[in-house]
């Protein structure tokens, strides 16, 4: 049994070089290969994720643009109406002012072609009982001619 420790004894004597050598390549490795590979993924998943992070942030500001121009759209709509509405009053109120113009002139005319008919209906009468006499007494004359005759 001595003698298998003192074998193990120079099993682990003869080691030392081999696992020094194995922590000195750890850390080599750790320092010169996985340290900047982590760095670079690590700044590579940061890009990433500022990336998303502005894609996300562009993908809200068109959001909010779009909410706007559909806002914008819709007082632009409505403002449309709105004059729409105000030109068919305005319309509406020149027509009916036109109406009523025509309507007046009309009036007006008709008014005074009853003036002018009731002018020539009395002159007409006093025409007529001027001659009436005049006529009496012609066809009285030409009835008593013929009975005389």
């Amino acid at each position: 049994m001595a003698q298998t420790l003192h074998a193990l004894a120079g099993i682990l004597l003869k080691s030392i070089p081999t696992v020094v050598l194995l922590l000195f390549l750890y850390f080599y490795l750790k320092s010169m290969l996985f340290g900047p590979l982590d760095r670079l993924l690590k700044q590579r998943e940061e890009l990433t994720e500022g990336t998303r992070h502005a894609a996300q942030k562009s993908l809200h500001e068109a959001e909010r643009k779009i909410q706007e121009y559909e806002a914008k759209m819709r007082e632009a709509r409505a403002e449309v109406y709105r004059e729409q509405e105000e030109t068919r009053r305005q319309w509406l109120a020149d027509q009916t002012a036109q109406l009523d113009r025509a309507h007046d002139r009309t009036g007006q005319t008709v008014h005074q072609a009853k003036e002018q008919m009731t002018a020539e209906i009395s002159e007409a009468r006093q025409s007529l009982a001027e001659s009436a006499g005049a006529l009496a007494d012609q066809i009285a004359t030409a009835v008593l001619a013929r009975k005389a005759g």
